[in-house]
């Protein structure tokens, strides 16, 4: 019996729990949907000229470049600061992310760069937190949660981008799945 036991602690330990599998894979889903929105993302932004970058549709909407760099900022804080726990930019005094005096050029590699941050800190980001929760506008939210709300928040902002496109009588590029 003793020898059974023995066994079975030794067969068990060896075995992956099923919520830990759920947990990596939810990461690597993630990074391949985030993989493919930087994609889009940077060939939307490439599509549209750089002199309809000011572009808006309603004098209160963003502009075409300030939706990009909206995007630069909220992915910057959702995976640097609520998910890597670094301290928050101030949207009001901070000037990585404001359009000011940015060429289209400067403004694609900076939207490059926060996402290869993005990855990086996602690829090595602990899945035992997933279920950690904070405080998101009052709200509390998961981890797992601000995951999804970054990926809602991208696609949002692209969206009205893609309507700039067309406003100015562009052809938006094809869609890349699984975003």
């Amino acid at each position: 019996m003793k020898k059974i036991l023995i066994l079975t602690i030794i067969l068990l330990s060896n075995v992956e729990s099923p919520i830990y599998g759920q947990q990596d894979s939810f990461i690597k889903d993630y990074l391949e949907r985030l993989e493919n929105s930087k994609k889009y993302l940077i060939l939307v932004a490439k599509t549209m000229p750089e002199d309809k970058y000011d572009f808006r549709a309603t004098p209160e909407s963003l502009s075409f470049a300030e939706n990009l760099l909206h995007i630069g900022y909220a992915m910057d804080w959702h995976s640097q600061s609520l998910l890597g726990n670094r301290e928050s930019r101030d949207w009001k005094t901070d000037t990585v992310f404001k359009v000011a005096n940015k060429s289209k050029e400067e403004m694609i590699t900076l939207i490059d760069k926060t996402f290869n941050e993005a990855i990086n800190l996602i690829k090595q980001f602990d899945t035992n937190q997933l279920d950690d929760k904070l405080d998101y506008f009052g709200l509390e939210r998961t981890k797992r949660q601000i995951f999804l709300l970054l990926a809602d928040h991208i696609t949002h902002h692209r969206g009205q981008m893609l309507v700039y496109l067309r406003l100015n009588g562009f052809v938006p590029p094809r869609y890349v799945l699984f975003q």
